[in-house]
């Protein structure tokens, strides 16, 4: 494992990471039952070269900023290291985004160049302002004047060799990411996060974490979200480890990969977590009564001996058929992005599968906080991360009050918008909009968002503002939508879901009409009810919703049971 504190950029510790780990396997790339590819530290650094080498050709050097979109493979992470070797700013943009808001990312963040693939690329209109795009794609398509194929990209016509180009080299407060913390949710949030935002992330997640030489860590979130993007790249190229991708994220093709290739981490989001417990669950159910007798004792004994700390070694020989299921090997799941029931990660840890849970958000690179697993805790996002100081400010009299925090990985500032920068950055604080509490053992707790936005068990951040629009058709005076958390903080976000608030007539018509505006709408953004309101709402001179002043209106006036379900 490579110790950051020596260096001083991303391009320089993944370019040592390359040559001292040549000989290990770093990439294995699946499809369905298959393998598909793989790489050793060796030939990435290959591959890496030729496309800085093609980067350089074109113009791409120091402080560039390159766009990715792509799925989750092998060539996302040699692109980065690439991009990063060039002294370039990566620009990750979600491929899970319509194209609409892709074009509007890619507009706003100024790329001068986007690596692709073809499936993704064919969605964009042809004007876009970028000077090369460079895209996975058969070899006999045809990529039009400023296209390039991603295989043959950077390699001399003549030779078909590569020239070694030189490593670019960056300082620590210099941009390495333009990283958005959503997709067109009110104004873009393009956080610019450097070097130094990442290495002391990297370094201080590794004293807790480490994924070392022969880890294998199992990709299945999209590298362009925080968490894969630290845990599922950086940590593990620094480390030596390999990282596996799944091309296909079908439940049984998952299962299928952790075992042939004997995952030992994994990142994963509230969802997927839930599906796994469904299924160990369903497989416990089906045992004979003295059967699961006999393996509900040797839960309950594995949980006796692992109370004050993990020992993997010892639950794979108490519950073997349980950890054989995903692989024999799981040693930890790394779970944020969305709220984490203390039950289930429980659930996993009695099982010796510890479900290590933290809280962080763009803004912050990566984690603010997490649990170190001394003892395991499971009601708490755990504690601030070395070099992470964290208040609660304005405080209530039950402790709760807004999450701020101060670190060396706070982001320099959001791309080209000094207003919310100045919003959220305050004298070297970064107000979170998250409201929470600190127990007596120092682990943070959060109990609701002080910021109108929902995360759902997918780790999607959906905001409300952006569902509005989607209901002007439906017969009311006014109409907001709203968080329930936001509406009425709980002491569990559990139960989050997203709100209409309407001002309204014909209660009957509108209700009817919102329902099926609702139906149109993708499973994780529709409204789950809707609460009537009599009153107009408090707006500004320029006729903008004060959204915090109705929230607080609405607070005094209704409670959770005066929702109205709009499901079903």
């Amino acid at each position: 494992m490579i110790n950051a504190t020596r260096y001083q950029s991303l391009g320089e510790i993944l370019g040592d990471a390359l040559v001292q780990f040549k000989s290990d396997v770093a990439l294995i790339e699946r499809n369905r039952k298959q393998e598909t590819a793989r790489f050793t530290y060796l030939q990435v650094r290959r591959e890496m070269l030729r496309l800085a080498r093609g980067l350089a050709y074109h113009g791409v050097g120091a402080g560039s900023r390159v766009a990715m979109l792509m799925t989750n493979q092998s060539k996302w992470l040699i692109s980065a290291v690439a991009i990063f070797h060039r002294g370039a700013v990566l620009v990750p943009i979600d491929y899970k985004l319509t194209a609409a808001e892709q074009v509007e990312l890619l507009r706003h963040s100024q790329a001068v160049l986007l690596i692709t693939e073809d499936a993704l690329a064919s969605r964009l209109p042809a004007d876009l302002p970028l000077s090369k795009i460079v895209a996975e794609a058969p070899a006999a398509k045809d990529l039009g004047p400023r296209g390039f194929h991603w295989e043959s990209f950077g390699l001399d016509e003549s030779t078909g060799e590569v020239c070694e180009p030189r490593l670019v080299p960056r300082c620590r407060d210099d941009e390495a990411t333009v990283v958005y913390s959503s997709g067109t949710g009110g104004r873009i949030k393009g956080c610019v996060l450097t070097h130094n935002n990442y290495l002391e992330q990297y370094q201080s997640l590794t004293d807790l974490y480490a994924i070392q030489q022969g880890d294998r860590y199992f990709s299945v979130l999209p590298t362009n979200h925080a968490i894969d993007f630290m845990c599922g790249f950086i940590g593990p190229f620094c480390g030596g480890a390999t990282v596996v991708h799944q091309r296909t994220l079908r439940p049984e093709f998952l299962l299928d990969t952790m075992r042939e290739t004997r995952i030992t981490h994994m990142a994963v989001v509230p969802m997927l977590l839930t599906a796994f417990e469904r299924a160990i669950v369903e497989r416990i159910n089906a045992l004979p009564a003295h059967k699961k007798r006999l393996f509900d004792w040797l839960v309950t004994t594995n949980a006796a001996l692992t109370r004050r700390a993990p020992h993997p070694a010892l639950s794979r020989r108490l519950l073997a058929p349980i950890h054989q299921a995903f692989g024999g090997s799981l040693r930890l799941l790394f779970c944020g992005g969305a709220f984490v029931d203390a039950a289930r990660a429980d659930f996993f840890y009695r099982l010796g599968i510890p479900v290590v849970i933290g809280y962080g958000l763009t803004e912050a690179c990566t984690v603010v906080t997490v649990n170190d697993l001394q003892p395991f805790r499971g009601d708490s996002v755990g504690r601030p991360l070395a070099g992470v100081e964290l208040r609660i400010d304005q405080p209530d009299h039950h402790g709760v009050g807004e999450v701020v925090v101060r670190s060396a990985a706070v982001m320099s500032h959001y791309l080209d918008d000094p207003e919310q920068t100045a919003q959220v950055l305050r004298d070297g604080w970064l107000h979170t909009g998250d409201l929470g509490y600190v127990d007596a053992a120092h682990h943070l707790h959060l109990v609701g968002r002080a910021k109108n936005m929902i995360v759902t068990p997918g780790g999607k951040n959906i905001y409300p503002e952006d569902i509005e629009s989607t209901f002007e058709a439906v017969p009311c005076d006014e109409l907001a939508v709203f968080s329930s958390s936001y509406l009425w903080p709980q002491s569990s976000l559990a139960d989050e879901m997203l709100l209409a608030v309407v001002r309204c007539q014909q209660t009957n018509e509108t209700l009817t009409t919102l329902r099926q505006h609702n139906r149109n709408l993708p499973d994780f953004k529709r409204v789950a009810g809707v609460v009537v309101w009599n009153e107009m709402f408090p707006r500004t001179a320029s006729m903008k919703i004060k959204r915090g002043e109705l929230a607080q209106q609405i607070r005094v006036g209704r409670s959770p049971a005066d929702v109205q379900s709009l499901l079903g």
